[in-house]
């Protein structure tokens, strides 16, 4: 079970991975961030910035040591990482590598309605997903490829897992779409009978709720 945590926002934990080298102000702190591409790792909202910063002074995980002030700009306060706070991050980063978390995507979800659309439908927007998919492979693969002998792998894993994932789903679209094309997918005949027509929906509701109920 997830733990339940004094600031439970992912860009709490992004923010400790780069004030753990040394003491800076939030302005720093999201061009580090941005730097290294971790809104590309987690769900970042930058206006949210401030707040968390602030939340993590008041759990202990942070602390002001400092501020400086740049001309007319407003004083910046310098904040460094806390004891306690590199024990939360070492805890949070555990429990994300070693607790499996369901959540939920915008593919999974489209799935879950996919009978609205006919099959032929979908056969075509499994085909524009896989090229789109195959792009994004094939980008991420000329990077990883342009970061080798530059920088450790440890850096770099989790664009590879990233990699594996989408690798995956391409796997996957194209063997569903390889059954809806040649008809060995089970459900094919009664999805085509709903989307004529021949079949209301609520008949196969129906059906298939009674099919469940049936003793074994």
């Amino acid at each position: 079970m997830a733990t339940k945590r004094k600031v439970n926002n992912l860009l709490a934990l992004a923010i400790l991975s780069v004030i753990i080298e040394r003491p800076m102000h939030r302005y720093e702190i999201a061009s580090k961030l941005r730097e290294r591409g971790k809104d590309q790792d987690m769900d970042i909202k930058w206006g949210s910035l401030y707040t968390v910063v602030q939340n993590m002074a008041k759990a202990g995980f942070l602390e002001p040591v400092g501020s400086e002030r740049d001309g007319a700009r407003p004083e910046r306060v310098i904040y460094r990482i806390t004891d306690a706070g590199r024990a939360e991050m070492s805890d949070w980063t555990r429990e994300l590598i070693a607790t499996p978390v369901h959540e939920h995507d915008a593919f999974t979800a489209g799935l879950s309605v996919i009978g609205a659309l006919s099959p032929d439908e979908v056969i075509e927007l499994l085909a524009t997903r896989i090229g789109a998919l195959d792009a994004i492979i094939a980008g991420i693969r000329r990077e990883l490829e342009s970061l080798a002998g530059t920088l450790p792998r440890l850096f770099v894993i989790e664009t590879e897992y990233g990699l594996a994932m989408l690798e995956a789903e391409a796997v996957w679209a194209r063997s569903w779409r390889a059954e809806l094309v040649d008809g060995t997918f089970p459900d094919l005949p009664m999805w085509r009978q709903i989307h004529a027509g021949s079949m209301a929906p609520s008949d196969y509701v129906e059906m298939v709720e009674r099919g469940m109920q049936e003793p074994k």
